[in-house]
């Protein structure tokens, strides 16, 4: 079975241009790597339900904090046997965001730490009623929150399919969930956590990735 890990950090952090250059490399290197983004957008009926409702669609939807963490929660779900495939084929699969998405978000919304309820049940329905496999490595790429929120702008300006949701828009809400992430990181919320910060050189997450084929 290959090695699950997943990239952690707010909207707009860079996730994908750090994983889409590292798997680029180690790709180079003979090691069989894949990745897949969460929420699986056009892909699941759940998370599409939630993009619409942070768009204003489907009423009070959005309004509820364990209604939309469910509605994420569900769409991993739906992935479990794509992830178990996936797993079996490669050596390593690295995510953009899983589990530890929904609890820090639904934790910030709630204005709770990474020691509240919410985060609790987060943990508990996906990686224990979704029986979710849990990553052997969760790396929070933990930037400045003004420095993503830009990044998340511009980004929204020239794809107009990626325009600000709510959540993007809400800036206490980004810079609260990058709080509650780097406690999540601190506790080693369900496994071990890197935290890889603004400035670092992206070739220490390629050999921290290529560690685990030869353990």
């Amino acid at each position: 079975m290959g090695v699950l890990i997943a990239v952690e950090g707010v909207d707009g952090a860079g996730k994908r241009t750090l994983i889409d250059g590292v798997a680029a490399d180690l790709r180079g290197r003979g090691i069989r790597l894949t990745t897949l983004a969460f929420p699986r957008y056009d892909r699941s009926v759940h998370a599409d339900l939630a993009a619409e409702a942070l768009r204003g669609a489907h009423g009070d939807l959005a309004a509820s904090v364990n209604a939309m963490a469910l509605m994420f929660a569900l769409d991993r779900a739906g992935a479990r046997d794509e992830l178990s495939k996936l797993l079996a084929d490669n050596d390593i699969v690295v995510l953009d965001r899983y589990v530890a998405s929904n609890a820090a978000y639904s934790a910030a919304r709630l204005e709770q730490s990474a020691d509240g309820e919410i985060v609790r049940w987060v943990g508990e329905l996906e990686f224990g009623r979704f029986e979710l496999p849990v990553p052997a490595l969760q790396m929070l790429l933990d930037v400045p929150t003004e420095v993503a929120a830009e990044r998340a702008r511009k980004r929204g300006e020239l794809d107009d399919r990626r325009a600000l949701d709510a959540y993007e828009r809400d800036g206490g809400l980004q810079h609260r969930t990058g709080a509650v992430y780097r406690e999540l990181a601190e506790r080693d919320w369900y496994g071990p956590w890197w935290i890889y910060r603004s400035g670092d050189d992206p070739a220490t997450v390629t050999a921290r990735f290529a560690e685990f084929i030869t353990r």
